[in-house]
């Protein structure tokens, strides 16, 4: 008995040390820079013409017959006059009649260019919650410290704050080392095609290969991640894949005073109960654990020694990211019912009944094994499943020791010191995939500050950008162009 005792007392030892050694050597990955060269932003001016491209009724809809043609071609006339030195000294594209292609020629034509892009179009708002928005969706109004609107946080304000920092550093008398493209794509919000992948597809053309690509994708996140007491500026290394299916079931219909036991409705309603109740397996792996690795070093003694040994205190890891939809969707692929269809009159039975269910597909997993995990899930032969047609893989991951990331990572401790820099999975999905035969180094990341209550803006219902935020926006990509060209 006592030399089982001792054999355990050992046993505890070694594993305490080794735990307190692998904590201890779980340093900071955090770059010590030098202050940035002041950059003097017309804060009010800039948020004017944000706010003036706000009113621009850009909207991608699903059903490509409601058409923003008009409204894309004003916004580029106001580009025009809002940016008279870029449109003097920069070449300019119009790709496939609405997106832009902008290159700002560089002195050393041996560098490799680098892009700047974002997307023009913004997501439709439905009608019936146009009454709870503070401000009209689409009125530019400047209040309380923000700019209100469609657009503000996805993504005009990229396209805006990418252009008023070119407009800047014209204004200066900067000239690039290397060259710059700019690329706005018309079509983001429906998949890219006709946009970012017309661009991509013409410049791969002219044989291009690009230093790196930065997109909009992830924020400056505050009181997100479990542990973490400084805001995070995540840098999107990967993004997910995508993909929705449909699934369908016919059945003979009827009246509705005599139903049968089960009935279309029923049938695809218990499809998504089932679904919902079996979710994909989580795991720490890829973007999400490099994450942890970046942000452990600067937590609370417990959390840091938890992160530095995932060996023991993966599944509790696992279990307090999951209990957050913002932090589940970065470690498991997910489903969501998105649309349901079914009926015409509350006393018929239907003969049809439909429903979308849309997954975002973490890397490591694919679009055929998320459909079989869904098909078994259902185990239902009455269920039709169908994928339509707009479906991606999970995108590559970006290196991380790449001097590229290291270009971001010193200007965003440049521009917000007071955020910790991490790379991280971009659950969303962007224009930039389009770009992948250019370069093997895609970032995605926008300096807007996300809190959890803001989540719901993306999309959703007051959608808004305080000025400070988008002054630094403007910061953030001048001191980009700058440190990318020495």
């Amino acid at each position: 008995m006592k030399k089982v005792s001792f054999t355990f007392l050992g046993i505890l030892v070694v594993v305490s040390s080794v735990l307190v050694i692998r904590t201890a050597r779980f340093t900071s990955r955090q770059l010590q820079v030098a202050p940035a060269q002041a950059i003097a932003v017309d804060r009010d001016g800039a948020a004017k013409r944000l706010a003036e491209a706000i009113r621009f009724q850009t909207v991608s809809f699903q059903d490509p017959a409601e058409p923003s043609v008009k409204e894309f071609d004003r916004l580029h006339a106001f580009f025009t006059i809002s940016f008279p030195r870029l449109h003097q000294q920069l070449s300019k594209e119009t790709i496939n009649a609405h997106s832009l292609l902008y290159m700002w020629k560089g002195k050393e034509a041996r560098l490799k260019p680098i892009l700047l892009m974002g997307h023009m179009d913004v997501v439709p708002v439905e009608s019936a919650t146009e009454k709870h928005w503070t401000r009209p969706p689409f009125s530019g109004e400047i209040a309380e410290g923000y700019i209100w609107g469609r657009g503000t946080m996805d993504d005009k304000v990229g396209v805006l704050g990418i252009l008023e920092a070119v407009e800047y550093l014209l204004n200066v008398d900067f000239q690039p080392q290397r060259t710059i493209y700019l690329a706005f794509g018309h079509d983001e919000e429906i998949g890219g095609a006709n946009g970012a992948g017309k661009i991509a597809a013409l410049l791969r053309g002219r044989g291009v290969e690009l230093e790196f690509v930065l997109d909009e994708g992830m924020n400056i996140v505050d009181g997100v991640i479990p542990g973490l007491a400084a805001p995070a500026a995540l840098i999107g290394i990967a993004e997910k894949g995508y993909l929705s299916l449909e699934l369908s079931v016919e059945t003979a219909g009827g009246h509705s005073s005599i139903p049968p036991a089960e009935t279309a409705i029923g049938i695809v309603s218990r499809s998504l109960q089932r679904l919902e109740a079996a979710p994909f397996p989580a795991r720490l792996s890829g973007p999400t654990r490099r994450m942890l690795e970046f942000l452990g070093p600067e937590m609370a003694w417990a959390k840091r020694l938890a992160l530095a040994n995932l060996w023991l205190f993966d599944p509790l890891v696992r279990k307090q990211l999951a209990a957050s939809p913002l932090t589940n969707a970065a470690i498991r692929t997910t489903l969501a019912p998105t649309l349901f269809h079914a009926g015409v009159k509350e006393n018929v039975l239907p003969t049809q009944a439909s429903a979308v269910v849309n997954l975002r597909i973490l890397p490591g997993d694919t679009i055929a094994g998320a459909t079989a995990h869904v098909r078994a899930t259902i185990d239902d032969p009455r269920v039709k499943i169908i994928p339509l047609p707009v479906r991606m893989e999970p995108s590559a991951v970006s290196d991380i020791e790449a001097a590229s990331f290291s270009v971001i990572h010193r200007t965003i401790r440049q521009t917000v010191p007071e955020a910790l820099v991490a790379p991280a999975l971009l659950v969303a999905a962007t224009d930039s995939r389009h770009y992948a035969g250019l370069t093997k180094n895609i970032y995605r990341f926008l300096p807007i500050t996300l809190r959890p209550e803001d989540a719901s803006r993306y999309h959703g219902i007051d959608e808004r950008i305080s000025l400070e935020d988008y002054a630094r926006c403007v910061r953030f990509y001048a001191q980009l162009i700058r440190n990318s060209n020495r």
